[in-house]
């Protein structure tokens, strides 16, 4: 059988988290995150009624897990971790995406996160991913002095992405004709 993922990238399955899930969970928030939340901080925050947990898994273990809360039109990321030994594989990329696929024109057109300003690589994941800095919440955070950067997604139709494409090709052609003409 062939792999259909690149060498970078690893299979996984993401879906909803469940309290089994926990101690591993906990595990990966504890390894990975310098202010990490403890089991309560999570039992709150999945308690409220829209706030949503999931886990990615591959060969039946956790290797990263997201939390998010829905609004009327925006889905806010709230925690989100991938295991230290499982970095780089594309695991962070394909929960994004689990997210973005939760997008719709008639709904909810955007996710945000609040990223701390000393966090660069979740800024620079984040970016890859198509995010881009909004806001800055000066002094956000209780446990330091630390500004907040909050980043957005925002949903793109698939057919008015393939138009911007086929707009930005036309005017690069254009443009290039131009240069032609003007030597």
């Amino acid at each position: 059988m062939y792999d259909t993922y690149p060498k970078n990238e690893t299979a996984v399955r993401v879906r909803w988290i469940i309290r089994r899930d926990y101690p591993e969970v906990l595990c990966i928030e504890e390894k990975g995150s310098e202010f990490p939340w403890t089991e309560d901080d999570f039992i709150r925050c999945l308690r409220q009624r829209n706030a949503i947990g999931m886990v990615a898994e591959t060969k039946e273990e956790v290797v990263g897990f997201m939390i998010y809360e829905l609004y009327k039109t925006t889905i806010h990321l709230v925690n989100f971790a991938v295991h230290p030994d499982w970095r780089r594989q594309k695991i962070g990329t394909q929960m994004v995406k689990t997210l973005v696929g939760k997008l719709s024109p008639q709904k909810r057109k955007r996710i945000t996160v609040e990223i701390r300003e000393t966090h660069l690589p979740a800024q620079l994941f984040f970016r890859q991913c198509g995010f881009r800095v909004i806001s800055i919440f000066r002094k956000h955070y209780d446990d330091t002095s630390e500004d907040a950067y909050l980043m957005l997604y925002k949903y793109q139709d698939p057919q008015e992405k393939q138009n911007i494409k086929k707009e930005d090709l036309l005017t690069r052609v254009i443009s290039g004709l131009r240069d032609l003409n003007n030597p």
